[in-house]
């Protein structure tokens, strides 16, 4: 375990930090530390940086309430820069958009970003804004009930394809699959954090399972 001496501070006492959302692994924010907003840090366990622009400590949240929850902080090979990954409470920018680096600068051709936020956002939008001709926003006029059928037709799929041993089929459902279970998440008004937070907590699952078959 590295100690805060182990560091290597900047001539003018600082260290970069890249501040990364705990879920999504975006990137949030590039602040820097110096000895004293890093212990605070440590000991608040919320998001301390000095500001280079009012020469003075910032508690990230102090004003807005958009506090960063520490979970891990790593430093590189070289000492000299810092991860900080955090649970956040909104915002991480003051612009109020949730990450520092949404204007892009460069994208190749063909690069797909898709990630199961984006997908739940679209999905999300799609019940909210109700937008003709999109069969996501026909799944929510029809209820919960269409919903549900539409979960047990794919599931009956993936088990079809997978008991067929057909691998590209199976891929296929799944995904169908998974698409119709955010449908309803969104319906139900359950997030894709609400589901891992749920599975992060199962800790000992392997243990359950061989009690089970002990029994």
């Amino acid at each position: 375990m590295l100690h805060v001496d182990d560091l290597k501070f900047d001539s003018n006492g600082l260290i970069p930090a890249i501040v990364v959302d705990y879920r999504t692994k975006n990137v949030l924010t590039l602040a820097y530390m110096n000895r004293e907003s890093l212990r605070i840090t440590l000991d608040e366990g919320t998001t301390c940086f000095w500001s280079r622009s009012r020469q003075k400590l910032w508690r990230k949240g102090e004003t807005s309430g958009n506090y960063q929850h520490v979970l891990k902080i790593e430093a590189d090979c070289d000492l000299d820069a810092l991860v900080i990954t955090v649970k956040k409470d909104g915002p991480a920018c003051h612009k109020g958009t949730d990450s520092c680096f949404t204007n892009t600068f460069y994208r190749k051709h063909g690069y797909n970003d898709f990630s199961l936020d984006n997908l739940m956002k679209l999905i999300k939008s799609r019940k909210d804004e109700k937008q003709a001709g999109s069969y996501t926003t026909y799944l929510f006029e029809k209820g919960i009930d269409k919903i549900l059928k539409k979960v047990g037709e794919e599931s009956t799929e993936v088990i079809i394809a997978a008991k067929a041993d057909d691998k590209k089929e199976t891929i296929y459902e799944v995904a169908d699959l998974a698409y119709h279970v955010m449908v309803m998440m969104a319906e139900m008004d359950i997030s894709v954090e609400d589901i891992i937070n749920e599975l992060s907590s199962r800790h000992v699952i392997d243990h359950k399972v061989k009690q089970e078959k002990m029994t």
